[in-house]
């Protein structure tokens, strides 16, 4: 599959934040490439912003896997989630296949486990949905 292919069936990814989004005070999602890039995101957040929580989510997961590493030693690691609090909200990021990451931003009284479930179904509905799935042919060729 070529660079841009590959880009196109990343680019339909929207649809697995809209259960996302009907949860009690979750107020942004998006779906992030393990490189910085938007590959989904919420209708409200503009893309200006968007771009940016990508490329710093990205880093801020390269830094969670780095830290985890140096704290257990082994630098063979796979994160489940990575949580950030602040006195807006939550972040909650969680591996949703090879090199991309969801995720969602909620008001301070979000249920937490409520929200990790969901998106924990929703990666599991990206996965099948991209596995079952018939390759797309690159239309230049």
């Amino acid at each position: 599959m070529t660079t841009s292919a590959h880009r196109s069936v990343r680019e339909d990814t929207s649809w697995v934040l809209a259960p996302l989004l009907e949860l009690p005070h979750v107020i942004h999602a998006a779906v992030i490439s393990g490189d910085g890039l938007i590959e989904g995101r919420s209708p409200d957040l503009h893309q200006d912003a968007a771009e940016g929580v990508a490329a710093m989510l990205s880093a801020l997961q390269g830094a969670a896997r780095t830290t985890t590493a140096a704290f257990a030693g082994d630098f063979d690691v796979q994160l489940r989630q990575t949580v950030v609090e602040s006195d807006h909200g939550w972040v909650f990021a969680i591996p949703a296949g090879e090199n991309t990451c969801l995720a969602v931003f909620a008001g301070r009284e979000v249920n937490m486990g409520v929200v990790t479930h969901h998106m924990q179904v929703q990666v599991a509905t990206l996965g099948s949905k991209t596995m079952n799935s018939p390759p797309r042919q690159d239309s230049s060729s």
